[in-house]
């Protein structure tokens, strides 16, 4: 057992607490920082929504920065602001309007978060993960993770969609994971393999949706990088990321893909590319937050379609009925 003084000087003998008492530690008491929630309390959050949906989703859906108007496609939506729900914490990012949407899309019943969490608004990675957890328990088995991100490959245009095939988790690389702390063999394993983050089947679905809609020219597959932020990258730090092998950066996506790949979802993933980074020091021009949500705006008609014809496709995966005849 660890030693430490009290005020007289004297040693004191300091339980160590368990693995189940550590996911429930309080911080007043002990000063241990909360690891993670623990299924329970995941499991109150499901309940809360699975008491009251009409529906059962087999599809989550994250709707990244403007890109929230894909809940306009829903039919019989159900809306649950995320400060209702037991356990979340709350968005705030402008274009995030923070809650949880259930409806029909193509018949097949679908869960979005319309609005995420991020590691720059002072929550822990764990925490921004959390609610892939509760799309687990509430019974999804197949994700569509989108954001916004600057366009590092200088093949790149604003407007384009980057399908991701794989990503860099930099902020992993620093001990920073969303599965850190006591594991729990309920979602999954201890040390979950990360070589097919991306499911296979899904991309080339993705690839089918592309034909279907003649939108070759701007749709790309590529390597994606999430950074703490909220700062944009300098030149230097772009720089680096470009010989890594990145072709887009975002503050968002790599924590929630390890956390359902951890509780064994299949997963797609595609970035709007919303502003081009700059990687020269004779650029003058500077990212900024107004431009992602211009351009977000501009593309929100086709990037509804595009997430609609997914789903289509997931739902001749799924073998689902059309469950609005």
């Amino acid at each position: 057992m660890p030693m430490v003084d009290d005020k007289n000087g004297h040693p004191l003998h300091v339980k160590r607490p368990s693995e189940n008492e550590f996911l429930h530690t309080n911080v007043k008491h002990t000063g241990i920082v909360h690891s993670s929630f623990s299924f329970e309390s995941l499991q109150e959050s499901a309940n809360y929504l699975l008491d009251r949906i009409s529906t059962r989703p087999k599809i989550g859906i994250i709707c990244g920065s403007g890109l929230g108007p894909i809940t306009d496609t829903l039919t019989q939506k159900q809306c649950f602001p995320y400060e209702d729900i037991p356990h979340f914490p709350s968005s705030t990012v402008k274009g995030h309007v923070g809650q949880m949407v259930f409806g029909y899309l193509h018949g097949v019943p679908v869960m979005c978060m319309q609005g995420r969490f991020h590691y720059y608004e002072g929550y822990p990675l764990w925490k921004c993960a959390m609610p892939v957890r509760v799309m687990k328990l509430v019974g999804v088995s197949h994700l569509i993770v989108t954001n916004a991100a600057g366009g590092l490959n200088p093949n790149y245009n604003v407007g384009d969609i980057m399908l991701m095939k794989d990503h860099v988790n930099l902020m992993g690389f620093a001990g920073n994971n969303p599965l850190q702390g006591p594991n729990d063999d309920r979602f999954g394993p201890r040390f979950p393999p990360m070589n097919r983050a991306y499911n296979k089947q899904l991309l080339a679905a993705c690839d089918k949706v592309v034909n279907e809609m003649g939108i070759q020219d701007i749709v790309h597959k590529g390597v994606y990088t999430c950074l703490g932020g909220p700062n944009y990258e300098t030149v230097a730090e772009l720089k680096v990321l470009k010989i890594l092998g990145v072709d887009a950066v975002g503050m968002s996506t790599v924590h929630e893909v390890i956390t359902a790949r951890h509780c064994e979802m299949k997963v797609v993933a595609f970035s709007l590319i919303t502003n081009m980074c700059v990687d020269d020091y004779e650029d003058h021009m500077e990212a900024n937050h107004n431009e992602v949500m211009e351009v977000s705006e501009r593309m929100k008609g086709l990037l509804k379609e595009f997430v609609s014809r997914i789903v289509a496709y997931i739902k001749e995966e799924l073998n689902v009925d059309d469950a609005t005849k």
